[in-house]
């Protein structure tokens, strides 16, 4: 892997992009993971104005702790970095007294964990808006278009996605060729949704090292009956995420109304 080549055309892509937009900068969601910690220094590096937020909502003071501690180390490698820190705590105990509830445990847990991104994503827009800026993306290729790991319309609302092409490893790569603090590069992955410290992969029930691995086997048309044993259990995770959350991955879908029609 090229990383100071890959790095070096990110920076370049979103120079130009904001550039092009006419647009001031860039709006981070920072959560004290590696996805959101190299977005935020690959913007940072473009010296354009790049605000990282912060969005605790009842966050688990690990996560608090790797995301401050980023922030302040990116404030004194860059000029034009700044923060802001809103917590959205009380705005979603506020929103789940007046939904509807639900008396399914598990569909209740997680529709309020996609709310607390779609909170955030609110916010990310809230303050890109202030300062003329563009939201961006933390997303990486295993989560956006291999097993949909992510909220539609929560931190899959974005403007720009610049690590969406990268791997889970490719972007660790990044991270450490970038210098994002070592409590970040060393952390289980964990998408911070449900308050507490639950990982990624128990989670999804694979790591993304298995998971690089059979995005690589299905891009090669490879079967479930091709594998036994761990691979064959990998496998079958990813094919069945992958299948299911074809929603997030594809485009909106259009009904095309017949020319002859209107």
């Amino acid at each position: 892997m090229k990383t100071q080549k890959i790095t070096e055309h990110i920076i370049h892509w979103l120079k130009t992009y904001a550039n092009n937009a006419g647009v001031k900068g860039f709006v981070v969601g920072v959560s004290g993971g590696i996805d959101s910690a190299v977005t935020s220094t690959l913007c940072a590096k473009t010296g354009l104005p790049t605000i990282c937020v912060e969005m605790p909502i009842h966050q688990h003071q690990d996560q608090v702790n790797r995301a401050q501690e980023h922030i302040q180390q990116l404030k004194k490698r860059f000029s034009k970095v700044s923060d802001v820190k809103v917590d959205l705590s009380e705005s979603f105990e506020t929103l789940k007294k007046v939904v509807p509830p639900s008396n399914n445990e598990d569909v209740l847990s997680l529709t309020l964990a996609n709310t607390r991104a779609r909170l955030r994503m609110t916010t990310l827009y809230y303050i890109a808006g202030l300062h003329s800026s563009l939201v961006v993306g933390t997303g990486n290729k295993v989560e956006d278009f291999g097993v949909g790991f992510y909220t539609k319309y929560g931190d899959g609302g974005v403007d720009i996605s610049p690590i969406a092409d990268l791997m889970k490893s490719e972007v660790f790569a990044i991270g450490s060729y970038l210098e994002v603090p070592t409590a970040i590069q060393i952390a289980a992955p964990t998408d911070g949704l449900f308050g507490d410290s639950r990982t990624d992969e128990e989670q999804i029930g694979a790591s993304y090292d298995e998971l690089e691995w059979a995005m690589k086997q299905k891009d090669n048309n490879k079967k479930v009956d091709d594998f036994s044993d761990r691979e064959k259990e990998v496998f079958s995770i990813y094919t069945r995420l992958n299948n299911i959350n074809q929603h997030k991955i594809q485009p909106i879908p259009v009904c095309e109304i017949p020319e002859n029609w209107k």
